[in-house]
């Protein structure tokens, strides 16, 4: 079981850094990439989430299970996927995640039990539920933990799988991270209660916190108490992340129906300087801050041209990998 101590070691911080700007620099190359042509699709960005997966991923164990949304970049990372891979999932080559068959949207990394992006809103709460269902019924630790958006909030797939939790009283943790827009729509405006998540946990006697989601280790400490309580037998928690998309819902929206004091605002709380400036009260002077940012950038360039190298799928792929026995032959 993971252990969270009050601060993490300075040496725990700085690896959250290095997650967290190797995520930043691989979402700012996906944005370059598909503005040069060579990113086909759609992408949703996760700039200014960052620190929700990293945090959420350094409290689990490797064997836990973690389900994303279509803006699942940060997970897919933070969950062991490289930079190269997903690059080259977003460019289409057969390097990439899933071989070219995924794309941005459904990023997976299932040999760390990430088990997928889902582009239907709200769809992989149930499945999440699942596989916690699976983890109980073999009698092992694990945990689930489904990441969604706000606007999942008000899907039925939600209160679904919440009702449905709380009667098992399985092992899942439902983070929610707000970012206070679903797609193009304040939450607020078309949302019962504030707490578009927390606010609704306690129908299901769940239990639930608000937390800060741009604090790296705040999100690390809940999740780790949250998890620690699932696997001791007590049941889910649903877990609110306030945090904010520094970029328009997907790479066709610019983003102007926020206030622009609001997104100022935010960007004062990146979680990146929020880490930054914990680090420097830690002992940490700013150069070797700057050290860590410049190896992000590195990885990630070299990343970038490993992807345009790599060659596209094979012609034979095409019916690998799309049906449980790796083939259709059973079909026909």
């Amino acid at each position: 079981m993971t252990v969270v101590s009050e601060e993490p070691r300075v040496s725990e911080l700085l690896a959250l850094y290095q997650q967290m700007a190797v995520i930043r620099a691989t979402e700012k190359a996906a944005y370059d990439l598909f503005m040069g042509g060579l990113v086909k699709g759609t992408t949703h960005l996760a700039s200014g989430q960052e620190a929700v997966a990293v945090g959420a991923s350094a409290a689990l164990e490797p064997d836990d299970y973690v389900f994303a949304t279509y803006r699942g970049h940060h997970h897919a990372i933070a969950r062991g996927a490289t930079p190269e891979g997903c690059l080259a999932e977003l460019m289409s080559r057969a390097t990439g995640l899933c071989g070219a068959k995924g794309g941005s949207m459904h990023l997976t990394v299932a040999d760390h039990n990430m088990l997928g992006s889902y582009a239907i809103v709200g769809a992989h709460l149930p499945i999440a539920c699942g596989a916690a269902w699976s983890a109980k019924l073999r009698g092992t630790s694990q945990v689930a933990v489904a990441f969604f958006g706000d606007g999942a909030t008000n899907i039925g797939a939600f209160h679904e799988a919440l009702n449905l939790a709380a009667v098992w009283k399985l092992p899942v943790l439902f983070v929610c991270e707000n970012n206070l827009y679903m797609e193009y729509t304040s939450i607020k405006t078309v949302t019962a209660v504030a707490q578009p998540a927390a606010g609704r946990a306690p129908a299901y006697q769940l239990p639930a916190e608000v937390i800060d989601g741009n604090d790296v280790v705040a999100v690390q400490q809940t999740v780790a108490a949250a998890a620690a309580r699932a696997r001791a037998g007590d049941g889910p928690t649903v877990i609110e992340a306030l945090t904010y998309r520094q970029y328009g819902h997907s790479r066709t929206d610019p983003g102007k129906y926020r206030p622009q004091e609001e997104v100022d605002a935010w960007l004062k709380r990146d979680p990146l300087l929020v880490l930054a400036e914990r680090l420097r009260d830690r002992g940490v002077d700013q150069p070797a801050i700057d050290e860590v940012d410049t190896k992000a950038r590195e990885e990630v360039a070299a990343a970038v041209e490993a992807a345009k190298a790599a060659p596209p799928p094979g012609e034979e792929s095409a019916f690998t990998d799309v049906w449980a026995d790796g083939g259709a032959q059973w079909r026909t």
